[in-house]
């Protein structure tokens, strides 16, 4: 825990990850080790493959769990007591959710990390926010989704918030214009998952029922491409749209999953790829599990994390496919890997570590 003081309370460039690589490399690690001591599923898991976690030197040797582990198994290395909530994946019902087992400490920590991740790009400042989703008190919270958990993380960058879809699903434009009215003349944050902004701002808005439009808004936007991909939106498609609609120019698109909330990737608006920072990093592998390590060359994406503290989800192999650009883009001033997402892989059963 101490290691991960020094990323969270310090005052640290969080893109000045070259600096940080072997301090990275041991915290997870560090992390590794406590999960295999307190969660016996975790134990279990590293001692059938005869693992020996001190042995490895570098992040690509650390051992990783599939992302499907955390829908089939309560993966926790805390005691049940101190379990404050429980984050589920989204999803629909007839298909098993991911849960996520916090204590205080770790709830705390995905904040703290989230704020400085934004901030390197929103500042400091607290903007009237404008959120394209229904109020989460109109959400069903028998479980804590994570569609929930990432408006409520997000507002902490905001202020007078405003949530624009009623509970009809529809957009609320007297409320939308009461906003706009107030707010519209200066910079205002705007927060929405992908798919929903691309339903109300892009096919369902009309400019005629609006009292201006959003050329000074920041828009923040993540998850739920896979619709779009159905009608063939990519990512330029997209802010085009919005900005030929709406005027709305600075759009941010941030790459991250439940199983590791806080600590996720946002895409750079000078060369459009999503960067690592001190707080997480991304190899890409191949169909055998072997790191990629040629630029360009697609590949299963595995993501890193210091945060997880109360579950084993520091390193995890997801279902989305994507690649390197390089190791160190000039064209920026972050010094950790540049990467893309191409959008999910096919299904194949996936082998090696998290094979259980």
């Amino acid at each position: 825990m101490k290691l991960i003081n020094k990323y969270l309370y310090k005052k640290i460039n969080i893109k000045n990850v070259a600096n940080h690589k072997q301090l990275f490399f041991k915290t997870i690690l560090n992390q590794l080790l406590s999960h295999k001591k307190n969660c016996l599923e975790y134990k279990n898991l590293i001692n059938n493959f005869d693992l020996k976690l001190k042995r490895f030197k570098t992040v690509e040797e650390l051992p990783f769990l599939h992302v499907n582990m955390f829908k089939e198994k309560d993966l926790y290395s805390i005691k049940k007591k101190n379990i404050y909530k429980i984050l589920n994946s989204s999803g629909t019902t007839n298909k098993k959710l991911s849960k996520i087992f916090l204590d205080s400490i770790n709830a705390k920590n995905q904040i703290i990390a989230l704020k400085k991740i934004v901030a390197s790009f929103l500042g400091e400042e607290r903007l009237p926010m404008l959120i394209f989703e229904k109020n989460p008190n109109l959400i069903d919270k028998k479980k804590f989704g994570a569609k929930v958990a990432a408006i409520l993380g997000f507002s902490i960058f905001g202020k007078n918030y405003t949530y624009v879809i009623n509970s009809k699903n529809e957009i609320d434009y007297k409320v939308l214009n009461n906003f706009l009215e107030k707010f519209a003349d200066n910079k205002f944050f705007i927060f929405g998952f992908t798919s929903s902004i691309y339903e109300f701002l892009i096919k369902k808005i009309d400019n005629r029922k609006i009292f201006r439009l959003f050329e000074n808004g920041i828009l923040f936007h993540g998850g739920g491409w896979k619709k779009l991909e159905k009608n063939k939106i990519n990512n330029e498609i997209f802010k085009s749209k919005l900005n030929y609609k709406l005027k709305l120019s600075t759009v941010v698109n941030y790459y991250g999953v439940v199983e590791q909330t806080g600590s996720i990737f946002i895409e750079c608006e000078k060369c459009n790829c999503f960067h690592t920072n001190i707080f997480n990093d991304v190899i890409i592998r191949d169909e055998n599990l072997n790191p990629i390590k040629q630029n360009n060359k697609r590949g299963m994406i595995q993501v890193l994390s210091i945060l997880p503290s109360s579950y084993p989800g520091n390193s995890i192999l997801l279902e989305d496919e994507g690649f390197i650009v390089n190791q160190k883009n000039e064209k920026c001033d972050n010094t950790g890997k540049s990467f893309k997402i191409v959008g999910r892989i096919p299904k194949a059963e996936v082998r090696g570590c998290s094979d259980v």
